[in-house]
């Protein structure tokens, strides 16, 4: 079994970006996102959610959703992965697979204040062997896939402000 471990981080709003997003609008993206993973995620062809409940004990939202990955793209569980996706409002949402890979979206200040948007990924392959030519291919398709991912979710979310589909 092969465990990737990795993150990748991206100013929300550098120089010249326009409309600047604020943590609002960023949250509100944030959780369109669990509902319509499609438009944010390249990778991602359809997104159905099945339950949403809130945590009594956290007051945490939960949504449990059917995530459809495009071929050649796919988590180790297959094209089709039923992921539970918490929300830490108004900065995090963690996403939980079945076989144990974890997503957390989380957006942050740096030490000059400015927002940044920072995807920590937790990828297993019970099924592939650790130091092998397959586990160094999807290493490196795992630091393609986070920093894809995180830009795709930048840019829609400012697509969405500029379109007035968030305020």
């Amino acid at each position: 079994m092969v465990t990737f471990n990795l993150a990748y981080t991206a100013p929300i709003n550098p120089a010249g970006a326009s409309p600047t997003l604020t943590v609002p609008q960023i949250w509100a993206g944030l959780q369109r996102k669990v509902r319509r993973a499609q438009d944010f995620v390249p990778i991602i062809e359809a997104c159905d959610v099945l339950s949403e409940e809130t945590d009594e004990r956290t007051g945490n939202l939960k949504v449990v959703r059917d995530v459809r990955f495009k071929k050649g793209f796919e988590p180790s569980v297959g094209t089709l992965v039923r992921e539970t996706c918490v929300h830490f409002a108004p900065r995090r949402v963690d996403f939980e697979q079945p076989d144990g890979s974890t997503i957390a979206n989380i957006v942050s200040d740096g030490p000059d204040g400015a927002l940044l948007m920072t995807y920590a990924f937790e990828w297993r392959y019970p099924d592939v062997e650790e130091g092998g030519e397959e586990a160094r291919a999807l290493e490196e398709k795992s630091w393609k896939t986070a920093k894809t991912a995180v830009h795709g979710s930048i840019d829609t979310i400012r697509r969405l402000v500029k379109d007035g589909e968030i305020q």
